[in-house]
């Protein structure tokens, strides 16, 4: 009895997060319709299992786009995979002829769905006619879905890791999402002024480090400021998301700067495949989690690290231990300040643009996904994997109302109860946990 608070401490909002994926994957499941490339796809799996090695196969299509697409990408499947394709994509005339001209009989034909019922196949009833059949699956669990969500949390869990160092040295941040679109402007502002559409690559990396950089100076401003005056961390950066947007606003004249190379795209566009499994992720992606392995390393294996929970532990405490108290609240906020501007670099690539309206009440979705992910807000607890959680949470509640249609409105109102049940979670886990060691 007494491991189960632990366990909810350390797995409590992953298995939040694991029920959460499975009720929308119940709600999304529903029959797929195997056209186009998806279908072809799970064909060619088939073929591999029933058809040997290097035999024949002639693949059928008509003539819409579903199967074009799954002509061209059965019969690029299959030949990668050592087989012999012939492919025929037209009327039932065309793929009969096609058909009797093959040297040999083929040892499958592979039809799409609106050429598997084709009666000139009859004609050849010792060979296995093989189509793609209707399956069962989630909306949810489609793996482009589940790239989607990633990719649309990685500008909000990248400001998260910069808000779990503040949070965890008691303080908050309100600036965030002003400071990134800040960063937003400057950078596209930067490019814009150095050739826009004919910009080099080394100038769009000096203006998003200038951007980076500016936010920087201004998260160094509120460290400076709540640790030299003692002033409440809420007001200090409450009055620096003010100053950031009045800066963003006149710095891009109340308008959005697109005039961008569309090379400036790559960081939020782009993607790569991995290699043995051919999984296109997202450039975004993989910086997010870059970033959170390096974060990670940096709270449980340096010393700054974990000045930084000392001092969200005990402040008082902690500069009798000696930890140099100005100094870790200095450099919390200004890593939250580069995060933040980090993250308008990352949304002004993927939309092409740099505007001031960007990152509109970002702060309170990135303070929700650290409250979610189990960092206190009464500081000295939290890890970074679980501001991911946290992060994932958000994305996938958000994606599966989408999926089964619920209103932005009724949105807002499940976020505002899941923000306030991690918060009950947290003070009932504290009084739990006290109880226990009395």
């Amino acid at each position: 009895m007494k491991r189960l608070p632990q366990l909810l401490t350390d797995y409590g909002m992953l298995i939040v997060l694991i029920l959460l994926c499975a009720f929308y994957s119940a709600v999304t499941l529903r029959k797929h319709k195997a056209t186009g490339a998806e279908g072809a796809l799970s064909l060619a799996e088939r073929v591999r299992n029933e058809v040997p090695a290097g035999g024949s196969v002639f693949v059928a299509a008509g003539t819409t786009p579903e199967d074009k697409a799954f002509a061209d990408t059965l019969t690029r499947t299959l030949t990668q995979a050592g087989y012999g394709v012939h492919a025929s994509q037209g009327p039932p005339g065309q793929a009969r002829k096609a058909l009797a001209e093959l040297p040999d009989p083929p040892a499958a034909i592979a039809c799409s769905p609106s050429t598997a019922s084709w009666s000139i196949f009859d004609t050849h009833p010792d060979t296995p006619r093989l189509y793609p059949r209707e399956r069962l699956w989630p909306d949810f669990l489609k793996r482009d879905n589940l790239i989607n969500i990633a990719n649309q949390i990685a500008v909000i869990a990248i400001l998260a890791i910069g808000m779990t160092l503040i949070i965890i040295t008691r303080g908050i941040d309100l600036s965030a999402g002003s400071l990134l679109a800040l960063s937003a402007v400057a950078t596209a502002w930067f490019i814009e002024q150095n050739g826009a559409e004919s910009a080099s690559a080394a100038t769009m990396m000096l203006a998003s480090l200038g951007g980076i950089a500016i936010c920087a100076a201004m998260g160094f401003f509120n460290g400076a400021m709540v640790s030299a005056f003692a002033l409440p961390p809420f007001i200090v950066t409450l009055s620096t998301m003010l100053i950031a947007s009045g800066i963003a606003f006149d710095w891009a004249d109340n308008e959005s700067i697109h005039r961008l190379p569309e090379s400036f795209n790559w960081l939020g566009r782009a993607a790569f495949r991995l290699p043995g499994i051919g999984l296109r992720l997202p450039v975004a992606v993989a910086l997010m989690a870059l970033l959170y392995g390096l974060a990670h390393f940096f709270m449980m294996r340096t010393v700054p690290g974990r000045y930084l929970y000392a001092l969200g532990g005990g402040p008082e405490a902690a500069r009798l231990s000696g930890v140099p108290v100005a100094k870790v609240l200095i450099l919390a906020y200004t890593a939250g300040g580069a995060f933040a501007g980090l993250g308008g670099v990352l949304m002004a690539s993927q939309l092409e643009s740099g505007a001031p309206t960007y990152g509109l009440m970002y702060e309170l979705k990135v303070i929700a996904a650290v409250v979610v992910g189990g960092a206190s807000l009464s500081g000295g607890s939290g890890k970074i994997f679980g501001t991911l959680i946290g992060a994932f949470i958000i994305g996938v509640n958000e994606n599966g109302m989408n999926l089964i249609g619920i209103e932005f409105g009724a949105q807002k109102y499940v976020l505002g109860a899941i923000i306030l049940a991690a918060v009950l979670l947290d003070r009932a886990k504290r009084w739990w946990l006290t109880r226990l060691r009395q």
